[in-house]
């Protein structure tokens, strides 16, 4: 699905809803509640198409909730027809809510990393727009800190396999996540035969210093 190439201003965007349009409760695969991990740890990743990246994070262990949404654009409570059309500014996210004490929040940027190509700007392969631009949104400054550290050191891995092109990742703090419609979440679980635009760069993520 094509995109707008660049990123709209907030009084561009569309209006949206003052309604969320869906709220998870049960999680499809690991059938816990959303409620009941409140107060774990959570981040949230753009890799493209969210279908496969959040298979990828529920796939991790320690990871103890996944939702596929919207966010770092301007309109409330978007739809997948907005956010796809480029004028709500929001990028297809995961939301990853997991352990610290089972998973840690740099084997989690790992998987990032690795798994797609940080390096595309406003697409991911085939899919093309800003809806597909790479992001990683935290909710704290510790974690903005170590997913920028983690930044530099896949720059300088990149350069050393030869990789000439410059990270496009967005690093920011998330303002608001929306969630996006039912359909979406777990939806590689309840279609396993669907698209699914990740795959593996090549390059690793040196270890944490």
């Amino acid at each position: 699905m094509a995109g707008l190439q660049q990123m709209i201003s907030a009084d561009q965007a569309l209006p949206g809803r003052e309604q969320a349009i869906y709220i998870p409760t049960e999680h499809f695969v690991f059938n816990t509640q959303l409620a009941s991990v409140a107060d774990l740890k959570r981040v949230w990743f753009g890799m493209g198409c969210f279908w496969g990246a959040e298979r990828l994070f529920w796939q991790q262990a320690g990871v103890k909730f996944t939702s596929a949404g919207y966010g770092g654009g301007f309109t409330p409570n978007p739809i997948y027809e907005e956010v796809s059309s480029g004028m709500t500014g929001h990028t297809e996210l995961v939301e990853v809510i997991y352990d610290p004490n089972e998973v840690s929040l740099y084997q989690l940027l790992t998987l990032f990393w690795e798994q797609h190509n940080p390096t595309q700007g406003m697409r991911q392969g085939n899919d093309s727009g800003s809806q597909y631009r790479s992001a990683i949104y935290c909710d704290n400054e510790d974690d903005l800190s170590l997913a920028m550290q983690s930044q530099a050191l896949f720059q300088q891995a990149l350069q050393a396999k030869g990789v000439d092109s410059n990270i496009t990742t967005e690093i920011l703090p998330l303002t608001q996540f929306y969630y996006a419609e039912q359909y979406h979440q777990q939806y590689l679980a309840k279609n396993p035969n669907g698209y699914c635009g990740l795959s593996a760069n090549g390059v690793c993520l040196p270890p944490q210093p």
